[in-house]
């Protein structure tokens, strides 16, 4: 009877040691498991989420910098081409006066904004070209701009010194110059400003054939001046060029189809 007392005693005391080590012992927590594994899950969604987003936007301004960067590259070659004969015209225009006796004055300060906006033009078509010359571009349309509406405040100069010197035909012939130079160069600032709002080719195009057609008008102006003069011919003719190229930079913009020619005129000489 005594030795089961002592087995049973023997019995309790172990089953109260088993009861401590497990109370002291560290428990498992589920709970705590789960909100780690609850958080590795979400950590990882946000961490897919954001190289998502990441990448959408990445591509979305590749694309959007591709469209400002080639746009204008199709007009590239037209506008130089443009710019150059502007420039020429300008000269020639320069070297009427001197024949005219008129150097110096305000003919002679106008025909020199038309060689200037002639440099801006060439220099805009040169960095179209370019990848990163967007803003550049801009630059030189607004500068081309401004220089034939300075040009516009040199032919009423002009105008005024034909009064004073009485020569009212060449009064009357400076004077028509001014509404055409005027609208060349509304339209060319037209189509700085709808480069950088970032408007559809369509309207830039737009505005590059109506400064086109602004530039043909004055080319006629030109022509009258001194009919005798084959400096005036030649400036008239170098702008009815650019005039022809700023219209087909316009149409290059627009990837306006060019007409093949028919029969045997591809054959040259």
């Amino acid at each position: 009877m005594k030795s089961v007392t002592i087995a049973l005693g023997c019995s309790i005391q172990l089953l109260s040691l088993a009861t401590l080590i497990q109370a002291f012992a560290p428990q498992t927590n589920n709970n705590a498991i789960m909100t780690t594994h609850h958080y590795h899950q979400q950590s990882t969604q946000i961490k897919q989420s954001t190289q998502i987003k990441q990448y959408t936007t990445q591509q979305r301004t590749q694309q959007t910098t591709t469209t400002q960067l080639y746009s204008l590259k199709p007009a590239a070659l037209p506008l130089m081409d443009s710019g150059k004969a502007l420039a020429r015209s300008g000269e020639l225009l320069i070297d009427l006066t001197s024949k005219l006796d008129l150097y110096g004055g305000g003919l002679s300060a106008a025909g020199a904004n038309i060689r200037n906006c002639g440099d801006c033009l060439a220099q805009a078509g040169a960095s179209a070209r370019m990848k990163t010359a967007t803003e550049l571009v801009i630059d030189e349309l607004r500068e081309g701009s401004d220089c034939l509406r300075e040009g516009t405040d040199k032919l009423s100069r002009a105008v005024e010194e034909s009064e004073v010197d009485g020569n009212t035909v060449l009064k009357d012939k400076i004077g028509k110059m001014i509404v055409p130079m005027k609208q060349a160069s509304l339209w060319l600032e037209e189509v700085g400003a709808s480069i950088l709002q970032k408007e559809s080719l369509d309207v830039i195009a737009g505005h590059l054939i109506s400064t086109g057609e602004a530039l043909l008008l004055l080319s006629m102006t030109v022509e009258v001046l001194d009919e005798e003069s084959d400096d005036g011919k030649l400036s008239a003719q170098r702008m009815v060029y650019a005039s022809e190229q700023m219209i087909l930079a316009g149409k290059e913009l627009k990837g306006e189809k060019k007409d093949k020619p028919k029969g045997k005129s591809w054959i040259k000489g």
